[in-house]
């Protein structure tokens, strides 16, 4: 009874959504982000090991915020969809990659619209997911799915109904080389992507995050020679963009800061190709979203994008190798997660992308 009396606070004029695996770091920013937005009420929380617990217990950051942090985590159940339903009519899928399609599945089914934060509907074909990821395929499903990357799919985000939210290391790639390969001024072949994440990237699970100890004073490489699960993805999407089969070569490295997402992508120049077409290009395809292309000397900085639904892009190019360098910074769990999750549902919804999201980076 005290969940149904939490969702009537919600104003009759909002959207109501729900957060399934609302007390991980995504689910906390989406929290944060749901918050602020002007046509969005959260309505429904749920969380596997802390059910039954205060939110603000579970996130502290919303303690003190009537009608948020006193609200009950509850235990998320597929069957209970259709009681969900009468509820919420967006739900944010915060789950394990296996466990999504089963819950989406029976979302759908009950009338919501499902954004899920999980890998499990942004690969579209079984050959390419199932021995990056483990577990069959929900083929099906992945194939209704729009990828939520506003900037390269909003024809077909608008009026969506399930939608996979690209992985951060994803988005930080496809934002600056995109643009690039679109407009023919680098090779298909030979691209490199170098990654620089913060720890928050792998999870609030004590198994997932390394301690402080080993974090703060080292920089290392982790899943290398090609072994990070984002690989099919970035090869996927920018193979539907240039048109052609496209790999690459991607390494992630782990920062000692808590949030932030530095990519360098080098490729190699077209003949003719310079910086200000590169500049020019870039423009031209994220005119409607929320990126921001650098101008002059300015390159990305993960600090100026802190908190921030905004992605900075930059370009330089090696005359004597011939090699494009292709930048951009991020938030990993705002513009990298939840922040374009919620851009997505902008688009979906027919509103503006930078609607109720913080386009100001928290500085310094």
């Amino acid at each position: 009874m005290a969940s149904k009396d939490a969702t009537r606070e919600v104003s009759p004029d909002r959207l109501r959504v729900g957060i399934v695996g609302a007390a991980g770091y995504t689910g906390a920013e989406l929290i944060r982000l749901i918050h602020g937005h002007p046509r969005l009420g959260l309505a429904y929380v749920a969380a596997k090991e802390r059910a039954g617990q205060r939110l603000e217990e579970a996130v502290p950051s919303t303690s003190g915020v009537r009608g948020i942090g006193d609200r009950i985590l509850e235990t998320f159940d597929p069957a209970s969809a259709p009681e969900l339903a009468e509820r919420c009519r967006v739900m944010f899928l915060g789950l394990p990659h296996e466990a999504s399609a089963a819950a989406a599945e029976a979302l759908l089914a009950a009338g919501l619209t499902v954004v899920d934060l999980s890998a499990a509907f942004r690969i579209k074909e079984a050959t390419s997911y199932e021995p990056w990821y483990g577990h069959q395929h929900a083929t099906a499903l992945s194939r209704k799915a729009v990828y939520g990357l506003p900037e390269l799919h909003r024809a077909d985000l608008r009026g969506a109904k399930l939608i996979a939210t690209p992985g951060c290391h994803v988005t930080s790639a496809l934002l600056p080389l995109a643009p690039l390969l679109r407009a023919h001024l680098i090779r298909h072949d030979g691209i490199v992507i170098d990654t620089k994440t913060g720890v928050s990237g792998a999870g609030r699970s004590p198994t997932a995050s390394k301690p402080f100890s080993e974090t703060a004073e080292g920089t290392r490489p982790y899943k290398v020679a090609g072994n990070h699960r984002h690989t099919p993805e970035i090869e996927q999407e920018l193979s539907l963009v240039a048109g052609a089969a496209i790999r690459v070569l991607m390494t992630p490295h782990l920062l000692p800061m808590t949030r932030g997402l530095l990519a360098t992508c080098y490729a190699r120049a077209e003949p003719g190709t310079t910086v200000d077409a590169c500049r020019q290009a870039a423009r031209s395809m994220h005119e409607e979203g929320l990126v921001t292309v650098l101008e002059g000397d300015q390159l990305p900085d993960t600090l100026h994008v802190r908190g921030s639904a905004r992605a900075h892009v930059a370009y330089a190019l090696d005359p004597r190798t011939g090699i494009v360098l292709a930048m951009c910074a991020l938030d990993n769990l705002s513009r990298g997660a939840s922040a374009e999750a919620l851009q997505a549902l902008n688009v979906s919804m027919g509103w503006p992308d930078g609607l109720g999201l913080p386009e100001i980076g928290l500085f310094p």
